[in-house]
């Protein structure tokens, strides 16, 4: 696969913009997850995974991003990026870009379908089978499938059949022997109907339901003969309008995702092959006049890759199985999690540990008789939810419950509404937030009876409370029982629920309240410090840097002469290495086995990074706009000396020193992969093999964490 040379931050002959494009920059981010599929240090499996969620990826960015750069340049807004773009131009660059990358996804098929099929994992075609194949296929069909698949012909009393997003179909041709008239079919497959098809035998053997239902189509349109025949597949606009006068938002979301199943469609994807003739009848039937057409030679829908990783049970072909560790400190507490946390904060680094813990405080809290109240923010929380269980059962065993379910959690909108309805059944106090601003601030407060007094134990999180991305999401969760943390916390729910402003905040930085005037003045202690002659360091890990604001100013704090070392990711609109701009800043982005997605800031306060007199957050946001301007966020400060340096000194360090996972991104905005080296490191690797610091408990002491230095990876 060939990556493209740079990111085209603006058309050459202007050349002066001080940002990437924020869409390519996000490109360039998939790109990098495609080229894990080219990674043989990944078993097979793994690398088919990752191309299939490159696929899962660019389809949400169509629905998503692209869509409104669409709708922008169909309703005629000129409105510019922060690189300098118009609509039509962002478009333009785009459709080059996304069309190379998806050239690469099919060639990328190719190559591990191949080396599948010499593992033992065939993906056939129709042509291969033999008698005794197509005899058990025709029944198969006509006893499993068929009855589930409805033929619709297109003429004035049928008209072209609805297809949702993501919605694949066949379209054929026909002619009636009989009397010679020829009729257009659509057969719609459904997504309760796989991609793949099981052949019978013990050699792992597939064939693609489009290849199986052509090779049988006899069992479809008997009688009638083959004209042309093809396939398409459909992304529409996803994205939701909220009305800010809705008077009631839960009526309004129903009706909202209801609509956004019928949104405009954003692009047409048709099979190699298929006739301009029913190409033609797609596009009007569908409405699509508008819409992007793509042709594919190959495989369409990358994203269903994904199921022969799931239906393949091929240890040998897949990462090695990991068991997160439970935290060894709450285990010598006899699994109190109340006791491990008022002896001393702690920080639980998932997936290495288990989110066990997160739900294990809220259980312990939902029975324990001393507990009063519990405060939760949901913002992902997951079709199998063991937080919300835990919710409902505090309610039902007479504590104060209140739950802030956040109803614009993108594609988690409907589940939300669900569990909001159960909790509300329960007793729980459900509150929905801000109509304009999304609550995205990960915190649990619960409020226990101690001593002939309340003493508040806190949970604050990088991540959703979310079981299942909880472990393959790089994430924090810092439990406290700081009084400063559960005053701010009690603050924080009090300015959702009763839009009563934080006054006065000891210990957190909120946004849309301080988290950007805060981040800026940090900023600004680092470019005092370096002109004072005072070491002066950032170091930041997050998903995207896209702020203007803030890029401009760590362009600043790099011309004072401010070590910047970035970790990003995602999107990075940041352009480092430029002289007179950004001359000390460095940018690195981690793909691997695991998603990165912690979101850690740490500013040198006159000492040399890493340093205990280091300020240090965690943090919910990461530095764009909408999360210092949109949302409800926090940063949480790091004061315990041993949560600090498991953070600072494990968690940084090692991102900062990983070799084996690693790109660096230079001032034209192409990213180089890293290379080992004679020191080679993967952070991953050594998590998996390494208890924290903060958890590690007593039993652990006499097995020594191995100490990182920053040349360590080379």
């Amino acid at each position: 696969m060939n990556a493209p040379a740079e990111i085209r931050a603006v058309k050459a002959e202007e050349g002066e913009s001080r940002y990437f494009n924020r869409e390519l920059s996000w490109l360039a981010f998939n790109r990098r997850v495609l080229e894990e599929a080219g990674n043989v240090a990944h078993p097979l499996l793994e690398r088919l995974r990752f191309l299939s969620i490159s696929g899962s990826n660019l389809d949400e960015f169509f629905s998503v991003r692209v869509a409104g750069l669409k709708e922008q340049q169909l309703e005629g807004v000129e409105q510019h990026s922060y690189d300098g773009q118009t609509p039509a131009q962002q478009l333009d660059l785009i459709s080059a870009e996304a069309d190379a990358l998806i050239a690469d996804q099919q060639a990328s098929w190719v190559e591990l379908s191949g080396l599948l099929a010499e593992a033992g994992v065939a993906v056939v075609t129709a042509n291969a089978l033999s008698g005794a194949d197509r005899e058990w296929l025709a029944t198969y069909l006509a006893e499993q499938i068929l009855p589930v698949l409805t033929p619709q012909a297109i003429d004035p009393s049928h008209p072209f059949p609805f297809v949702p997003h993501l919605g694949y179909a066949l379209v054929f041709a026909m002619v009636d022997p009989a009397d010679g008239e020829e009729v257009s079919e659509v057969l719609m497959i459904p997504a309760s109907v796989p991609r793949f098809i099981r052949l019978p035998g013990k050699a792992s053997r597939y064939l693609a339901i489009d290849e199986a239902l052509g090779a049988h189509l006899d069992l479809l349109f008997p009688g009638f003969d083959l004209i042309g025949a093809g396939a398409f597949r459909v992304l529409r606009d996803t994205d939701l309008e909220i009305e800010d006068d809705a008077e009631d938002l839960v009526r309004h979301f129903r009706s909202a995702i209801k609509q956004r199943r019928r949104g405009r469609v954003i692009r047409l994807e048709f099979a190699s092959g298929t006739p301009q003739s029913l190409e033609a009848l797609c596009r009007e039937g569908l409405d699509a006049e508008h819409a992007l057409i793509a042709e594919y030679s190959g495989f369409i829908g990358i994203s269903d890759l994904g199921q022969l990783v799931d239906r393949e049970d091929r240890p040998a072909l897949k990462f090695a199985p990991y068991t997160p560790r439970f935290p060894e400190r709450i285990k010598e507490h006899g699994g109190d999690c109340f006791a491990a946390i008022r002896a001393k904060d702690i920080v639980i680094h998932h997936p290495y540990e288990s989110f066990d813990v997160v739900v294990a405080f809220l259980r312990q809290a939902a029975s324990d008789p001393d507990v009063v109240a519990i405060k939760q923010t949901l913002y992902r929380a997951g079709k199998q939810s063991a937080i919300v269980d835990a919710l409902v059962a505090a309610a039902e065993n007479g504590k104060s419950v209140t739950a802030v379910v956040e109803l614009k959690a993108r594609f988690d909108e409907e589940q939300n509404i669900l569990w909001a309805s159960r909790l509300e059944r329960a007793g729980v106090q459900v509150v929905y937030g801000f109509t304009q601003w999304k609550t995205h601030a990960k915190v649990s407060m619960v409020v226990r009876r101690e001593g002939g007094a309340f003493r508040t134990y806190c949970h604050f999180g990088t991540g959703n409370y979310h079981p299942t991305t909880a472990r393959i999401y790089t994430d924090l969760s810092f439990f406290t029982a700081s009084k400063r943390a559960a005053r701010d916390a009690a603050k924080l729910f009090n300015f959702i629920s009763g839009y009563v402003p934080p006054k006065g905040l000891e210990l957190l930085a909120m946004s849309p309240v301080n988290l950007r005037e805060k981040l800026s003045g940090w900023i600004d202690s680092e470019i005092a410090n370096a002109k004072a002659g005072k070491p002066a360091a950032i170091w930041a890990k997050m998903n995207s840097l896209v702020d203007p604001g803030i890029i401009e100013k760590l362009y600043e704090a790099s011309e004072a002469g401010v070590k910047i070392e970035l970790i990003i990711r995602g999107i990075c609109c940041l352009k480092p290495g430029i002289p007179g701009m950004s001359t000390n800043i460095r940018v690195k982005s981690i793909v691997g086995r695991f998603l990165e997605h912690s979101r850690v800031w740490c500013f040198a306060n006159g000492a040399r990074l890493p340093h205990r007199k280091a300020r240090l957050f965690i943090s919910s946001a990461d530095w764009m706009p909408r999360n210092l301007d949109r949302r409800v966020e926090i940063a949480v400060p790091l004061e315990n000396p041993t949560v600090h340096a498991q953070v600072l000194d494990q968690v940084m360090v090692a991102n900062l020193i990983d070799n084996e996972q690693s790109w660096s991104l230079d001032r034209t905005g192409a990213y180089t992969r890293v290379l080992p080296g004679k020191k080679p490191f993967n952070l991953h690797t050594y998590f998996m093999t390494n208890p924290s610091l903060s958890g590690r408990g007593q039993a652990l002491e006499g097995k020594k964490v191995p100490k990182l230095r920053l040349e360590q990876g080379g």
